[in-house]
């Protein structure tokens, strides 16, 4: 099966059934189906062909939901990249994957165009909106969207070159040199992890859920893919800032699934009169990103006494690793359960040795959808992907380290590396501090997590300033602003005349880390 086969079957299942709610807009399967088919003419008519790279540079919409179908009709691969890249950064992924197309929105034109020459492969702009308030000059290709309306919308699955073994995707996460990694991910990969999830969730096409969630965002993505293979209804938001606005959207609609994160969900809990709401036709709840807090476990299951509470891990690398059952969590509730359907998963030492229960030790997973490998860095890619139990075949080294019980659930323990996790994304320390010494006046600058209610961590910068220099906070956000995501941007910061160092020279962040742990209560 391929992917888009979600939408093609569901659409000949029931045509007429609402597929996507967004903003006041309501879209059929059979229209999402049409247009989609219509996307996929457009892009082979400006000579995208099978496996070619097509990213898709736009807030949730339905334009971003028909563009992934359109891409995958078209045997080419899609990249849902975040709302919130800065230019560099999007020059770097549309360079790295050597993108062939670019599908965004005419009020993003204007920050893309300074990037667009150092592009050279990008051969196509799609663009979304009003095609007339378009400055001339941008790209020597740019196509409105609108052209797509007047080809072609019959079915093109017949044409189809892949199979599941092709790419569907690549997801852009922060890697740690500073620089994104791009995560292959097959058909095989995605349909196998949508299965998976909706099987231990038990989906059913009355249910209808609602995505907060970034499509950028592998569970936000994945939200579209799974609601439509089941044939549900999704309720599209372009985020969780307004939440009353949500909670209302959730009651009006009579949402039956909430995929949240921790943040969420400590947002959540802060509502005052939540309980105006008739959220009764909630039925479950899943939290992954980052482990929720107990005492917010407890909260939630009070709040919505009626809906089952799915704690769950999981890496852009396959996806989920696991789910703990919603009857286990009075039991184990700091747990992340068990591997899901489908899959495998073992605990072994630094040698590769399998580890016994209570060990601690780094997580390793077994399963189709453990991704292909990194785009193009094939050292990374060794690093993680090593040899599994049967001959020829790979297993994923997640770099987490967990330990287990002895009936196989698992605990998460810490990161191998220094990697950030804030906000339901993993941000590389080194990004923000590169970014840090381009400010003026930063003679040094380390960035540690630190415990947070809100985020489950956030990041602390500590910084020495140059000389005679003049640095205050507010001047290092406005210029963290300019250079980096909403997530990655420092929450706290610390200035000294000096850092720890160790015998190399370099600044000792286990010095730094220890003084954290000092002062924890």
């Amino acid at each position: 099966m391929l992917l888009q086969n979600f939408l093609e079957k569901s659409a000949l299942r029931t045509p007429q059934k609402i597929a996507l709610i967004h903003r006041g807009v309501r879209v059929t399967y059979d229209e999402i189906n049409r247009k989609a088919n219509q996307v996929a003419a457009l892009l082979r008519s400006q000579g995208i062909r099978r496996g070619d790279r097509v990213a898709i540079f736009l807030e949730n919409s339905v334009e971003s939901v028909i563009s992934l179908f359109g891409i995958l009709k078209a045997d080419a691969v899609f990249l849902m990249l975040s709302s919130q890249l800065k230019a560099p950064k999007l020059g770097y992924i549309l360079n790295n994957c050597e993108a062939k197309s670019l599908i965004t929105d005419v009020g993003k034109l204007k920050g893309v165009a300074d990037i667009l020459p150092s592009a050279p492969s990008v051969g196509t702009v799609i663009s979304v909106g009003d095609h007339g308030k378009i400055e001339s000059g941008i790209h020597r290709n740019m196509i409105a969207w609108s052209e797509s309306e007047s080809l072609p919308d019959s079915q093109v699955s017949d044409r189809n070159e892949n199979i599941d073994v092709d790419l569907a995707s690549i997801i852009y996460t922060s890697g740690s040199t500073g620089n994104p990694k791009g995560v292959m991910l097959t058909h095989l990969n995605m349909v196998s992890a949508a299965t998976s999830i909706t099987t231990y969730l038990e989906n059913v096409p009355d249910d209808i859920v609602i995505d907060v969630l970034p499509l950028s965002f592998d569970y936000g993505l994945y939200q579209v893919l799974m609601t439509f293979k089941f044939g549900g209804t999704l309720v599209l938001e372009r985020s969780f800032v307004f939440p009353y606005e949500i909670v209302k959207r959730m009651s009006d609609e009579k949402v039956t699934g909430f995929p949240g994160v921790p943040t969420i969900f400590a947002i959540l809990l802060q509502m005052k009169d939540l309980k105006k709401y008739d959220l009764s036709s909630l039925r479950y709840i899943t939290n992954t990103a980052a482990a929720l807090p107990v005492t917010h476990i407890q909260q939630i299951r009070e709040s919505f006494p009626q809906a089952r509470l799915y704690s769950m891990y999981g890496l852009t690398e396959c996806k989920r690793v696991s789910y703990l059952p919603p009857e286990e969590l009075d039991r184990r509730p700091d747990s992340v359960g068990r591997g899901m359907p489908n899959e495998e998963v073992w605990i072994v030492d630094d040698r590769g040795n399998r580890l016994g229960p209570g060990a601690i030790g780094e997580l390793v997973v077994r399963g189709s959808n453990v991704m292909k490998g990194y785009w193009g860095d094939l050292e990374t890619t060794d690093s993680v992907l090593k040899p599994g139990p049967l001959p020829g075949e790979k297993v994923l080294y997640t770099g987490d380290l967990f330990r287990m019980d002895e009936e196989g659930f698992i605990y998460f323990v810490g990161r191998k590396d220094d990697m950030i996790k804030t906000r339901g994304e993993r941000v590389s320390p080194k990004e923000v501090e590169n970014a840090l010494y381009a400010a003026e006046g930063v003679a040094e600058a380390v960035v540690l997590p630190v415990p947070d209610d809100l985020l489950g961590s956030a990041i602390k910068a500590y910084i020495v300033p140059k000389d005679g220099a003049a640095v205050n906070e507010k001047q290092l956000l406005l210029h963290c602003k300019k250079m980096l995501e909403e997530f990655a941007i420092p929450k706290y910061f610390e200035f000294r005349d000096t850092l720890p160092k160790n015998a190399s020279g370099k600044i000792d962040k286990l010095a730094l880390k220890a003084e954290l742990t000092a002062k924890q209560p």
